[in-house]
């Protein structure tokens, strides 16, 4: 699938995200309360789901495949814990050369299937000097420094109001839960930009000045596409390395994946606990 060139909100794209979600509702996914969206070196978590379905996002009309190293290429059906889950075992990026549309339309598709809630994941680097590779971070508010946002162009009802508020883009509720189930959680502001280049270290110097604690090159376009169709969005982030300037090293997306996977079992266990936690007691609004 080559990148699409229009505005991310019109008619075209409203016509390729509702096929998809018709096509995802096809294999079920109208049955399930939460999306996870896997980032680098996470995607491995999709094979943890009993009663599993996969699909390959090349088989899925309009779902661009993901091509950066570490990130899946399919969707995957099934139940963590007693709770139903469609997991997007991967992403693409604006700095791919994908459009804002291509980069939202997955959450977009899920939740146009009916899924209520939507957890991100992403690996990013520490902005925060006590923050140390393999800590995973909540994501309580971010800073959209990525050039884009995902309503831009054409209103379409279908993608949620034209003025959408954004007090409150992570759910309280769900962040409350989450952070309940591990103590060593970090707690943060997530600033994402368009990448692919790492950060200088007077970049870093401004960001934390601007009150960010990590910085990855996903995560906000989706959650906020996502906040505007009215999910519970909530967010976390694995710490892969120090960013640029804190320690003097130099960055590697090689080190990124590792980290990654060092850390998977950490990750694995919160999201599961967090499954279990909303079969057993579902959050209200």
């Amino acid at each position: 699938m080559n990148p699409t060139t229009d505005e991310p909100n019109g008619p075209a794209e409203r016509m390729r995200v509702e096929a998809l979600a018709a096509a995802l509702a096809r294999h079920g996914v109208g049955e399930c309360r939460l999306a996870i969206v896997l980032g680098s070196g996470l995607k491995s978590f999709g094979d943890v789901l009993e009663d599993r379905t996969e699909i390959a996002c090349a088989d899925l009309p309009h779902w661009p495949v993901p091509r950066v190293e570490g990130h899946g290429g399919s969707v995957v059906i099934g139940t963590v814990a007693g709770l139903r889950v469609v997991c997007l075992t991967g992403r693409v990026h604006r700095y791919e050369g994908w459009s804002v549309g291509d980069v939202v339309r997955g959450v977009r598709a899920v939740r146009r299937s009916g899924v209520p809630d939507l957890l991100l994941t992403n690996a990013a680097g520490g902005i925060r000097e006590s923050f140390v590779p393999g800590d995973l971070m909540q994501i309580e508010d971010h800073l959209n420094l990525a050039g884009a946002n995902p309503l831009v162009g054409p209103h379409e009802d279908a993608f949620g109001s034209r003025f959408v508020d954004q007090s409150e883009v992570y759910h309280r509720g769900l962040t409350a839960r989450l952070a309940s189930l591990d103590p060593a959680l970090k707690r943060g502001v997530y600033v994402g930009i368009l990448g692919p280049t790492y950060e200088t270290p007077a970049e870093i110097r401004m960001f934390r000045t601007l009150g960010a604690d990590a910085i990855g090159m996903s995560t906000v376009l989706e959650a906020m596409a996502a906040h505007a169709m009215g999910a519970r969005v909530v967010g976390l982030s694995l710490i892969t390395n120090h960013a640029a300037g804190v320690t003097g090293a130099r960055l590697s997306h090689d080190e990124v994946v590792a980290a990654g996977t060092e850390a998977e079992g950490r990750l694995h266990q919160l999201v599961t606990g967090f499954c279990r936690s909303l079969a057993a007691d579902p959050v209200d609004d």
